[in-house]
């Protein structure tokens, strides 16, 4: 019987909360369950220790913070060698070398330039180079960008192979919401915050409620309901953040009594408040792609995103949602989210949304991992002959 195959998964945090710690999890367990692979999982901290995997823990300076990126990359290294020999090297974040770099966020300096719109800390300046060496000097065979918007922003920082860069989105399970009573949940959770089960409903679901936009999406209400004051909706806002300031900017807005702060939900029970609603919105000053967006498909959700929003890969405009792509104009949401609150609309938008999160599973991501897998083998065995 021929020998498993190799794997070496390189991620700082793997399985916990995080769009990166959660996709490189959601991939790797469903390679591990393959019978042709020993999949082993470098990292500092993991939520659980699979049977299918072999966990090995890489050690990390935290202080002072600038040695944070190198020091795990230095780690790793020494680890991987005292482990190896691996088929393929497949990180997740900064490390000396690998052969398969998954990118989940753009260029760290553009992220500090264009988001954050800060200046380069020590920090930053140590990531950044870790990042160069990785890029330009790390032996990279393949480069997995989550997104479009991703992939775009990469490739205008780093002089490589446009050839070599791949589409790869996340994907989403839609088990937890098949289980679920649609109209239970609306019930439940429309009645705890005095929801009325005929008023549209409008989802946000967010912990960093600046980033994801909420101001916008409160202006576009606003904007909204001054041109049409008999417009109903309701706004529930699930996540933390600064409610104070959000509140009063709805009030201000003439729009306080539409808006509920639900606060933060447990993640198991995120599913009963997607069902609870009619449409989700999220008007992100940018997002390499925002897997709450196929979260909110997979409930059978039209979605609202801005156009810094990396999972408008997946969006139809009118279809299974809608992008506005200056979300700093009040005006423009407001005519995608008035068209969102027709009950007929969204009733053929529903279904649509959903069937394109069937079409965005991890079993499906897994399996084109595994073709990237094979490309990277087959250059290797090249390279020896």
């Amino acid at each position: 019987m021929d020998e498993k195959r190799r794997i070496a998964v390189v991620i700082p945090k793997y399985g916990l909360l995080g769009g990166a710690e959660g996709f490189a999890a959601e991939l790797t367990e469903r390679i591990a369950a393959d019978p042709r692979f020993a999949v082993h999982v470098f990292a500092n901290r993991w939520a659980a220790a699979s049977d299918r995997v072999a966990f090995h823990r890489v050690r990390m300076v935290r202080f002072p913070r600038f040695l944070t990126t190198p020091s795990f990359a230095w780690f790793a290294r020494r680890r991987m060698a005292a482990e190896g020999p691996f088929e393929v090297v497949h990180t997740h974040d900064r490390i000396f070398r690998a052969d398969l770099l998954t990118m989940h966020g753009i260029p760290h300096r553009r992220w500090v330039r264009e988001v954050r719109e800060k200046g380069m800390s020590l920090f930053d300046r140590a990531t950044a180079r870790m990042e160069d060496r990785l890029v330009l000097k790390g032996g990279c065979r393949r480069f997995l960008a989550v997104s479009s918007l991703t992939r775009k922003i990469f490739l205008e920082e780093y002089p490589v192979d446009p050839a070599l860069v791949t589409v790869l989105h996340p994907g989403v399970d839609t088990a937890p919401f098949a289980r679920l009573d649609r109209e239970r949940c609306r019930r439940e959770v429309r009645g705890r915050f005095g929801i009325a089960a005929d008023e549209p409903l409008i989802l946000f679901v967010s912990m960093n409620f600046s980033i994801k936009g909420l101001d916008r999406l409160l202006r576009g209400l606003g904007r909204l309901r001054a041109g049409n004051p008999e417009a109903r909706f309701r706004l529930l806002v699930v996540g933390r953040g600064d409610e104070k300031t959000y509140r009063r900017l709805a009030t201000e807005l003439g729009i306080g009594d539409a808006v509920v702060f639900a606060g933060p939900v447990a993640r198991e029970k995120l599913p009963e408040y997607y069902l609870a609603g009619d449409c989700y919105a999220m008007l992100s000053r940018f997002d390499t792609f925002g897997m709450v967006v196929l979260e909110a498909m997979a409930a059978g959700l039209p979605v609202l995103i801005s156009g810094r929003v990396g999972a408008l890969d997946l969006v139809r405009e009118g279809e299974n949602g809608f992008v506005v792509e200056n979300p700093d104009d009040a005006a423009a949401v407001a005519g995608k989210i008035g068209p969102m609150l027709n009950r007929d609309l969204l009733a053929g938008m529903g279904p649509a949304a959903r069937q394109t999160a069937r079409e965005h599973s991890w079993d499906q991501a897994a399996a084109r991992i595994l073709e990237v897998y094979g490309e990277i083998r087959d250059e290797k065995a090249s390279d020896l002959c």
